[in-house]
């Protein structure tokens, strides 16, 4: 009786651990296949400033891997086609539609390298649903009927889009971070780049181009329009209670540096030069170098014209929104196209006109630092040259 009792509770004993075994095989397995549906890696790919002007400002990507399967994909936001018979028109306009594209991350690499560039990837620390939410979202855009979008600099880029496909795939609140311990202006952020890659010439343009609302501080949201800021920013962010960079590694080093600052090349010093030697020329009697000067003076105002009409149609003929409320009217008058072909004539209301225009500039010289808007101090020695060619007609004898 008492080995059949042991041996009956033995195999009660057992019968018990069998479902237990079972549960325990069910959630050990119910576990690993969770962990197995998360063998995708999501990061950000964020590349260093190149040598082109397209470049200076870096770029963003997203890189979904699979580690199962090794498929490696980079989807860019910052495609448009080139071949277009209207890209310059549309791009002028703000009317150029930029798209999503996918690539292979080999190739992207490659490509990068070749272009000397760097690039930093973070590994997003994203749940497994965020992760096939951001794959959902991508699959949803390479639609054709949702490829493309109308590209802004500011506002709508590669790289604010990737910070709206984190926001959007997430479930839970994303909490950006604060990068900038300093009011900086969209326009600050820009120089920044202009300044380290020693783009003189390109600033000068673009602050020409780009109007006083241009000149607004950028809140930390918005600095996330430039590729580097969304990197730091996504350093210093969470989504829900944890790090939303899990990871972060250099990937490739940048061959590119920093160019050399030349003050020689720079517009300031050029026009400087250029107004000495103006202001030496116009006290000549050489009859050859006044017919140069006149020829000089009708040229200079004609291009100042044009400037104008060129930021009223900025203004007011395009998407660009950046580019209204521009001051630089204040000393590019479009009426300037017309009066070019009078400085040297012997019309009365010519001479009422550069004498109003003369006096004009020379108060936005004065008040330079009062107007609403930054205004490129290396255009302050064109001025002065317009402003002495000016008055060399209103005060030459007849």
């Amino acid at each position: 009786m008492p080995s059949f009792r042991l041996k009956f509770r033995l195999q009660n004993q057992k019968l018990l651990l069998f479902p237990l075994v079972l549960l325990f095989f069910f959630c050990s397995s119910s576990t690993f296949a969770q962990q197995d549906s998360c063998h995708l890696e999501v990061s950000l790919l964020t590349v260093t400033p190149g040598e082109e002007l397209y470049s200076t400002f870096g770029h963003s990507a997203i890189r979904i891997h699979d580690t199962v399967s090794n498929q490696d994909i980079v989807y860019n936001y910052g495609t448009f086609n080139f071949e277009d018979p209207d890209f310059y028109t549309k791009f002028v306009r703000g009317k150029l539609l930029y798209y999503l594209s996918s690539d292979n991350y080999d190739s992207f690499l490659e490509e990068t390298r070749q272009e000397k560039r760097g690039i930093t990837e973070q590994i997003l620390n994203l749940s497994c649903e965020q992760k096939r939410n951001i794959i959902m979202l991508l699959e949803a855009n390479m639609m054709a009927q949702n490829r493309f979008y109308k590209y802004d600099f500011l506002f709508d880029n590669c790289t604010t889009r990737l910070r709206d496909l984190v926001e959007k795939a997430s479930d839970s609140t994303v909490h950006f971070g604060k990068v900038l311990q300093r009011k900086a202006t969209f326009r600050d952020l820009i120089h920044e780049y202009l300044n380290y890659n020693d783009k003189q010439w390109s600033k000068l343009g673009i602050d020409i181009l780009l109007g006083s609302r241009t000149d607004a501080v950028a809140s930390p949201y918005y600095v996330m329009f430039l590729p580097d800021y969304l990197m730091k920013t996504f350093d210093s962010s969470s989504i829900g209670n944890r790090p939303l960079v899990s990871e972060k590694q250099t990937v490739l080093r940048a061959a590119y540096g920093q160019n050399t600052k030349n003050n020689l090349t720079h517009p300031f010093f050029l026009f400087i030069c250029l107004f000495v030697a103006i202001a030496f020329l116009s006290f000549s009697k050489n009859k050859s170098v006044r017919k140069i000067l006149a020829s000089f003076d009708g040229f200079l105002f004609f291009i100042v014209g044009l400037l104008g009409i060129l930021i009223l149609f900025m203004w007011f003929g395009t998407d660009h929104i950046m580019c209204r409320d521009n001051y630089n009217l204040l000393w590019a008058w479009p009426t300037n196209l017309v009066a070019a072909f009078y400085i040297h004539s012997n019309k009365s209301w010519a001479k009422k006109y550069f004498i109003v225009y003369s006096l004009f500039t020379l108060l936005l010289i004065v008040f330079w630092r009062l107007v609403p808007q930054h205004l490129n101090i290396s255009l302050i020695p064109i001025l002065a040259i317009l402003i002495f060619r000016s008055l060399i007609f209103i005060f030459r004898k007849k």
